[in-house]
């Protein structure tokens, strides 16, 4: 009989390609990963690995392996869902991933409501980036995480995993405003009606375009290399014809407004990300990109009670103007 936990083991191997990185991923070491793989190697009674140099490549055997466990993984979560749905009242830890914009702008209410409809639950919130989050989810780590892509940047498909669409917003160039010029008005704080349905793709116009490269010679402010926030801004400016020469590198898009205030650059901001009233020294013109944000959560859970009340507790949160009807609904 195969074990389960050592399927897991193999899918995460067939992800992260070396078992130094599956055993940094899910806190085993290197020589317990390669045991529990030898043991299902025996239990399958064929190969399922090829040692390519340091990395370690699936037979067809464990390919065909993994898609079985894909299934079973995801058979296993749907039946932890219904059991949690037979108890009586929902108890116990839910682990919540969620970028930084989204922790200060929607989930502390919706964390509100949960407590005061399931006083039983504990939801433990951490600052996820986007990019981390399936493989924090596949391992465990994580119950439910909130994602976003922009355009540009769309979100990849991951094996294992599902997604609820949440909200979309409106992204915003930010500049220093110019002192001499006449007073226009400025994008209000978030939230503010997004224009235009959502699509799948980047949407480049040429006033888009023309706005972006008005500041092609002057110093950006992006977020850290690696990041969705960081690609997006780069790629935006790459299809306006110029590459951004990145001053600042920072994360929090409040300390990014501060910055262009300031006079150190020029950034592209979310909705979400424009807090409070509006300074004066920073100019705002509105794009046509959007960033659109989702729930995420492992194949099978969707109709896990603890992971569907937070689901719930985060559309409730969302204004309605940038929120994002579900598939059906």
């Amino acid at each position: 009989m195969l074990d389960v936990r050592r399927l897991r083991l193999l899918r995460e191997l067939a992800r992260r390609g070396t078992i130094a990185a599956v055993a940094e991923a899910l806190s085993f070491s290197p020589s317990a990963v390669s045991q529990q793989l030898g043991v299902l190697e025996r239990e399958a009674g064929l190969p399922l690995l090829e040692r390519t140099g340091r990395r370690v490549r699936l037979t067809p055997a464990g390919q065909n392996l993994v898609r079985h466990a894909e299934a079973v993984l995801e058979l296993l979560e749907q039946a932890d869902a219904d059991l949690a749905e037979a108890r009586s009242g929902l108890a116990g830890a839910l682990r919540i991933g969620s970028f930084p914009t989204a922790t200060r702008a929607i989930v502390p209410a919706a964390l509100a409501a949960l407590a005061r409809r399931h006083p039983g639950l504990e939801p433990m919130v951490s600052e996820t980036d986007p990019a981390a989050v399936a493989h924090a989810l596949r391992a465990g780590d994580l119950d439910v995480a909130l994602i976003h892509e922009y355009d540009f940047v769309p979100a990849p498909d991951e094996p294992g995993l599902a997604a609820e669409p949440l909200c979309r917003e409106t992204m915003y160039l930010a500049a220093p405003a110019d002192p001499e010029a006449p007073s226009a008005p400025t994008a209000p704080a978030a939230p503010v009606a997004p224009a235009g349905p959502a699509g799948p793709g980047p949407a480049v116009g040429a006033d888009q375009g023309a706005t972006l490269r008005t500041h092609a010679d002057a110093p950006w402010i992006t977020a850290t290399p690696g990041t969705l926030c960081h690609a997006m801004t780069v790629r935006a400016c790459q299809a306006a014809g110029f590459t951004p020469r990145i001053r600042h590198q920072v994360d929090e898009f409040a300390t990014v407004l501060a910055l262009v205030a300031a006079g150190q650059g020029v950034a592209v901001v979310p909705q979400l990300g424009i807090t409070g009233p509006a300074d004066p020294a920073v100019a705002l013109t509105r794009l046509l990109m959007e960033r659109r944000t989702k729930v995420a959560f492992r194949s099978g859970a969707a109709a896990h009670p603890a992971v569907a009340a937070f689901a719930a507790a985060l559309r409730a949160a969302v204004p309605p103007e940038l929120a994002t009807p579900r598939a059906g609904s």
